[in-house]
C-alpha cells in the first residue's frame, strides 16, 4: 500500500517517514510524480490548507494522501505567523529569513513574554474525500538567537516547555518524541490504519 505525503519538502517527508516506520506501507512524496498541479495554500487557517492539499492531491492521484500544515503562533505577535509561517518573510522566504524576522520583531520583548506554540494539522483523504483531521501542539518559547543545526524551519529558535535546548539542538529523534508534528502523527497514524482495515478487513495494516 502506498501513502502519498502531499509535500515536496524533503525535511518534512523525512520526519513523517521516521514516525510511520513499522507500518507495511510505502511512503512517497509529490517528488515521485511529474504532473501534480501546485496547490495554492491560500487558506487563513492551518486546517484549511491541510484539507485543501489532501483533497486535491488525493483526487488527482486517485489514492490515499496526507497533507500537513504547520505553524508557529507567537503570543507577543498576536498569534503570528500562524498559517503564514512558511512565507512570513515574504514570497521567497527561507528558513533563515523567517527566523531573522521573528527575532527582529521580538528584539525588545523579554523572555517572560516570548511564549509560543507550534501547531500541526494533518488531513488524510482518499480520492478527494477527507477521512479525518489530526492536530498536535507543542508549547514553548522563542529564544534570543538561533541555536542548533538539526531540524528545519523555526526549530533553531523554538525552545519547548520543560527544556533548555531548541528543537534544532535536540536532534530529530528527541524532537520527534515531543513535537507538534509527532503528536498529530499519532492520531493520523490511527486514521491510516482504520482506513486500511475498512478497505482490506483483517488484511489491513498492522505494525510489525
Amino acid at each position: 500500500m502506498e501513502l502519498v505525503v502531499a509535500t515536496r519538502n524533503q525535511d518534512k517527508l523525512k520526519e513523517i517517514k521516521m514516525f510511520l516506520k513499522g507500518l507495511p506501507i510505502k511512503v512517497i512524496s509529490l517528488n515521485s510524480f511529474k504532473d501534480v498541479p501546485e496547490v495554492i495554500e491560500d487558506g487563513k487557517t492551518l486546517q484549511a490548507n491541510a484539507r485543501k492539499k489532501a483533497i486535491q492531491v488525493s483526487r488527482h492521484l486517485k489514492r490515499l494522501a496526507v497533507a500537513d500544515d504547520s505553524g508557529l503562533e507567537i503570543d507577543a505577535l498576536g498569534g503570528r505567523p500562524g498559517a503564514y509561517s512558511a512565507r512570513f518573510a515574504g514570497k521567497d522566504a527561507t528558513y533563515s529569513s523567517n527566523n531573522e524576522k521573528v527575532l527582529r520583531l521580538l528584539k525588545a520583548v523579554p523572555g517572560s513574554k516570548r511564549k509560543a506554540c507550534f501547531r500541526c494539522v494533518i488531513a488524510a483523504a482518499d480520492k478527494g474525500k477527507v477521512l479525518g483531521i489530526a492536530e498536535g501542539r507543542c508549547r514553548g518559547r522563542i529564544g534570543f538567537e538561533p541555536k542548533g543545526r538539526s531540524g528545519f524551519g523555526y526549530d533553531p529558535i523554538f525552545v519547548p516547555n520543560g527544556h533548555k535546548k531548541t528543537f534544532a539542538e535536540m536532534g530529530i529523534k528527541k524532537k520527534n518524541k515531543i513535537s507538534h508534528r509527532s503528536k498529530a502523527l499519532v492520531k493520523a497514524k490511527k486514521l491510516i490504519i482504520d482506513f486500511s482495515e475498512t478497505c482490506f478487513g483483517s488484511r489491513g495494516l498492522h505494525e510489525r
